[in-house]
């Protein structure tokens, strides 16, 4: 993934805009990583799998409810917020 700084991403905007149909861009601020800019085609795609690990999070808790298989409420939410999009 290219990075650039967040001086540069200002600067170049529109080179930025460019760069980001093909790949995400990291953005640098103090030699850290702020920001990730990426197209709405990638946004969509993230969003939608999102969408469907909720769904398939949910399905499987109807299963298991079908089963018997009864876990607090509390707990199901604490994992699902604590699971990782990496």
């Amino acid at each position: 993934m290219e990075a650039l700084s967040a001086n540069e991403a200002k600067t170049h905007f529109g080179d930025l805009l460019l760069k980001v149909q093909r790949q995400p861009v990291q953005i640098n601020r103090n030699g850290k990583a702020v920001a990730i800019v990426l197209s709405i085609d990638d946004y969509q795609n993230l969003e939608a799998l999102k969408i469907n690990l909720l769904k398939n999070r949910v399905e499987q808790a109807r299963e298991d409810i079908t089963k018997g298989h009864i876990t607090d409420g509390d707990l199901f939410f604490d994992d699902l917020l604590d699971e990782k999009f990496d």
